[in-house]
């Protein structure tokens, strides 16, 4: 591919497909192909409503459509793997909402998939593409706040949530640690890296899934990160990097920042302003279609290393508090 279209496909129509149906024509050379459902009404009414041109009633359909470049998978996190696992057999790139899998296990077996196969394969997460962070990753890289010593990071939203909610669902891999906490950890890894040691407490639901989740990360030579996460009540959810030079802060909504402030000593607060269009999944899809016209299997912005780090640390927070997944429902 050089700059010719590149033709989406989406699996799964929920919520989240929606919002990023609706970013999607804000991408230069992107078109609308299909998407697929379970439910053919459902297809039918999702591709009109954002002007698809096709619409399946099953994925396997959708998988085998040959008028398709790539698929962005937005099912619940439980059938992630299956979703991404069929069209890559299929021959399709994908691109795979967060978190990836449910597990690092399923996660390798997916990067393995799609190496086998020759296909494209990255995790959709949006806040590591997002213009404002990667200006963070650069300030932070170039020395603008110092030697790195402190991240703080939250993501709670306002409950309590039904026992039927997908949120509180084991078999849909709820919880607020796979939904909420991938966002402060994501932040926390982009600016440090892994973590050499972790260290979590989490209250659960009834349901053996967490409900608020802290977690303790530590890295060489000294840098501590404190990270939250909650489906129990809104909170400020903005984040915060401390250096020996300085600060960065972020507002409620860290996650899809347009803004954030610089603090150096003996300096006014310097503001930097991102305003763009729509809610900001276009800048994935973008990095996808920039890496199939460069024919690159993976993203280097979230490369399959970064994808299967976080997942080896959700793992382990997740044996620390105790949450374990039961096999999907159908």
């Amino acid at each position: 591919m050089t700059e010719q279209k590149v033709r989406w496909g989406i699996l799964g129509l929920g919520g989240i497909a929606a919002k990023f149906a609706a970013d999607l024509p804000l991408v230069p050379g992107a078109e609308l192909a299909a998407v697929g459902s379970r439910n053919q009404e459902t297809a039918v009414a999702f591709a009109e409503r954002f002007g698809f041109a096709r619409a399946h009633g099953s994925y396997a359909d959708l998988a085998a459509d040959p008028d398709i470049d790539v698929v962005y998978i937005a099912t619940p996190h439980a059938f992630h793997a299956e979703a991404a696992l069929l069209c890559i057999e299929a021959g399709k790139s994908v691109l795979v909402e967060k978190p990836i899998t449910l597990d690092l296990p399923s996660a390798a077996q997916l990067v393995a998939a799609a190496r086998d196969k020759g296909v494209f394969l990255m995790e959709a997460m949006w806040m590591r593409l997002n213009p404002a962070i990667r200006k963070i990753a650069e300030l932070v890289e170039g020395g603008a706040i110092g030697w790195v010593s402190a991240i703080h990071a939250d993501f709670g939203v306002q409950g309590p949530f039904d026992a039927e909610h997908r949120l509180r669902n084991p078999k849909l891999g709820g919880g607020a640690l796979l939904d909420l906490g991938v966002y402060p950890i994501n932040f926390a890894h982009l600016i440090m890296g892994a973590p050499v040691s972790v260290q979590a407490w989490a209250h659960l639901t009834p349901e053996r899934v967490d409900e608020t989740t802290g977690m303790l990360f530590g890295w060489e030579p000294g840098a501590v990160g404190a990270l939250t996460c909650s489906i129990n009540g809104e909170s400020r959810n903005n984040a915060t990097i401390t250096g020996t030079d300085g600060r960065i802060e972020l507002p409620a909504g860290f996650f899809v920042p347009r803004s954030f402030v610089l603090h150096r000593p003996d300096r006014a607060p310097e503001t930097f302003d991102f305003d763009f269009p729509g809610s900001g999944y276009q800048f994935e899809a973008a990095e996808v279609q920039r890496c199939l016209r460069a024919g690159e299997l993976e993203s280097p912005l979230i490369p399959h290393a970064t994808t299967l780090e976080i997942m080896a640390l959700l793992d382990t927070i997740r044996e620390e508090i105790g949450v374990g997944y039961a096999s999907p429902a159908r």
